[in-house]
């Protein structure tokens, strides 16, 4: 579904992405995996049109992603929920919602129904602003805005970060049950192996702006975390 190839970026004078490569099959949820600083969140934002690449190709679908617009991206159906969450705390957690939906290709008017079967807790506190909820429910509330345009591709920057440890296994069920039930492609920073390894189908991992290993989840072995992933 989306393919990167030899993808270069630059902060000033400072390479941050090397030839980057990165495969995100159809139906499957990919985690992108590394220490801090390895270029995650540069990708994530290369794809998503915040930053522009120097060189290389973004391929979604078959269409070349570079001269597309941020925003028109949205509308190819590529959801995104960023890091840190970034929701606009001064607004209800109903105008968050809404802000999707302009996106939509069927131009739907409401929020659809699922987002409250999924986040219950969301319907709760339509009325209340995004800034007075609690981290946990703000991530939600973030993951739900990008659901509410429908997306087909599902991008993820850390979305347990910070988080308590009953709403991180809430976003797990989540995530499998989006993956699996509805075909939801996934791709999925997370620093947090053992929730890597319980949502993801495959792997990448990151070292210093490049690819340095991917394959299935279940062949990540402990040579790879102890070279990669471990502090």
């Amino acid at each position: 579904m989306l393919t990167v190839e030899k993808l270069n970026q630059y902060y000033g004078e400072s390479h941050t992405l090397w030839d980057l490569e990165l495969q995100v099959p159809e139906g499957a949820c990919t985690v992108l995996m590394g220490r801090n600083g390895v270029g995650k969140t540069t990708l994530l934002q290369c794809i998503m049109g915040l930053l522009k690449a120097r060189d290389g190709m973004i391929r979604y679908q078959g269409q070349n992603l570079l001269p597309v617009s941020a925003e028109k991206r949205a509308n190819l159906g590529i959801g995104y929920v960023p890091q840190g969450r970034q929701i606009f705390p001064l607004l209800t957690v109903e105008e968050n919602l809404l802000i999707g939906l302009p996106a939509r290709r069927d131009r739907a008017s409401r929020i659809p129904a699922f987002i409250f079967e999924l986040f219950p807790v969301l319907k709760a506190m339509l009325g209340r602003r995004g800034g007075d909820l609690s981290g946990g429910q703000q991530q939600q509330l973030a993951i739900g805005r990008a659901l509410v345009l429908d997306p087909k591709l599902l991008i993820l920057d850390e979305p347990t970060e910070g988080i308590q440890p009953n709403i991180v296994a809430e976003i797990g069920d989540i995530i499998r049950r989006l993956n699996q039930d509805t075909g939801l492609t996934v791709l999925l920073v997370e620093q947090k192996l053992p929730f890597a390894r319980r949502v993801g189908d495959r792997f990448c991992i990151l070292d210093r702006g490049r690819q340095v290993a991917d394959g299935a989840m279940d062949t990540l072995d402990d040579g790879l975390v102890q070279r990669y992933l471990t502090v």
